[in-house]
């Protein structure tokens, strides 16, 4: 997944970092693997602070990606902070650029990753990625299934999303892949 993030932060970097005459030219590079590395690992720490709900719901549509996200801030908020320290950037400088990569990048994340026909970014392999170990990732899916039944995934309607349900799908048109874009709102 950290390829595929890189990729889309430099897709996005150009008026960011390279067109920007307060990041040196010599530090474009290093200024886009450490826009990737603190996403990643922001999305990391956020899970492992008991923020799965907010991953979730930056997944599922239900907050917008933009400054008023919490998650979008605590990453910018990482970011900025890392660009002052290491490449000696401004406060203003640092955070106009995670202001104006980070909701982009985050956009274009969550978009791929619901979208069916780009297997670049998917769903299952993220949350494997920034859970880290199986008790996250179990955490994760705990918060799913809380939200689960809301969604309309109880495909068994016995009022819990389970093993059972899993099994109607993987029987069903779309597999699990099917259930878990439904999950985060693909079509």
């Amino acid at each position: 997944m950290f390829e595929q993030l890189t990729q889309l932060v430099q897709q996005y970097g150009g008026d960011a970092v390279v067109n920007n005459n307060a990041v040196p030219n010599e530090h474009n590079e290093a200024v886009i693997s450490e826009t990737s590395n603190s996403i990643f690992e922001g999305l990391k720490k956020i899970v492992s602070e008991g923020g799965a709900d907010q991953i979730a719901g930056l997944f599922n549509g239900n907050s917008p990606i933009d400054s008023s996200n919490p998650v979008v801030q605590q990453i910018q908020q990482q970011l900025s902070g890392n660009l002052g320290e290491k490449f000696g950037l401004n406060n203003t400088d640092s955070n106009g650029v995670a202001s104006n990569l980070i909701p982009q990048i985050l956009g274009s994340l969550v978009n791929k990753a619901k979208d069916p026909n780009d297997s670049s970014f998917q769903i299952s392999d993220i949350i494997n990625s920034i859970s880290g170990n199986s008790t996250q990732a179990s955490g994760i899916m705990d918060t799913i299934s809380k939200y689960g039944v809301q969604f309309g995934l109880d495909q068994n309607n016995d009022g819990k999303l389970d093993v059972a349900d899993v099994l109607v799908v993987t029987k069903s048109k779309g597999g699990i892949a099917g259930f878990i874009g439904k999950l985060f709102g693909s079509k």
